[in-house]
């Protein structure tokens, strides 16, 4: 018995302890305004993580205040600096969805693009040379395609520039994957498949960096496949317009099984 009572007085002063510990919400009660400019405080500190907390209980207390739009693109950037970019990119599209009048949608459409750009990257891809043409390209097209529509949608916009620069990068990036896997394609036998990657990069990036390597693997691809006079036609474009390209001697020297 005197086990039982021992063993009940534990129970009761853990149990106390537990629930005396127990934090309480300490927003509980905070209106509209004061979660904005607590929110927006963590925000402008850069603690990222507290921001996010505070911006999702704002929107789900208050959805339709006053602050309900500013508040839903501050977590879009809140969850882009926080690491965060799928949760970034859907509130991104939430607010473009909502508020397509909003005079900074065009930020939405901008920050979309950041989110998809810098996806998947860690530490030493962010802050050193990486060659990010071997990293899946997905994102990368994402990228481009929300930096185009910004483009395209509000051309006055002050993130035009910008955009376009990163527009510019990224059209290199995925040209020169297109250009790798072509030439995995030619080193597995698929002459067909290594011709359609390299055409589509002359057809699709015709002022990038890689278009003389996709008319070398043209050349070459359409020699094995005994295409000579579309092989001819490559190799005449490539010594035309990149005379030193050293893959010309390759393309004309391909032995053809």
């Amino acid at each position: 018995m005197r086990h039982l009572i021992t063993i009940l007085l534990i129970f009761i002063i853990t149990g106390c302890s537990y629930f005396g510990d127990e934090k309480e919400d300490e927003t509980k009660g905070w209106d509209a305004d004061h979660f904005y400019a607590e929110a927006n405080a963590a925000l402008e500190s850069g603690e990222y993580e507290q921001a996010v907390e505070l911006y999702q209980k704002l929107e789900t207390r208050y959805p339709f205040g006053v602050h309900a739009q500013q508040a839903l693109l501050d977590l879009s950037y809140a969850y882009y600096k926080n690491d965060e970019p799928e949760a970034s990119i859907s509130a991104c599209n939430r607010f473009i969805k909502l508020y397509p009048q909003n005079r900074h949608v065009d930020y939405a459409y901008y920050l979309k693009g950041l989110a998809n750009f810098n996806k998947g990257k860690g530490f030493t891809q962010r802050y050193l040379p990486t060659d990010e043409s071997q990293r899946d390209p997905g994102a990368a097209l994402n990228a481009f395609e929300s930096f185009s529509e910004l483009v395209k949608r509000y051309p006055d916009s002050v993130y035009v520039q910008d955009a376009e620069q990163r527009m510019r990068y990224l059209r290199n990036i995925l040209a020169k994957n297109e250009v790798h896997v072509a030439n995995y394609y030619m080193r597995r036998g698929a002459f067909v498949a290594a011709v359609n990657r390299a055409r589509f990069v002359v057809e699709n990036y015709p002022r990038t960096p890689s278009v003389p390597d996709a008319l070398v693997v043209l050349a070459k691809a359409y020699r094995v496949l005994e295409m000579n006079d579309l092989s001819d036609d490559a190799l005449r474009v490539l010594e035309l317009n990149y005379p030193n390209h050293p893959g010309a001697y390759d393309a004309k020297n391909v032995k053809v099984k």
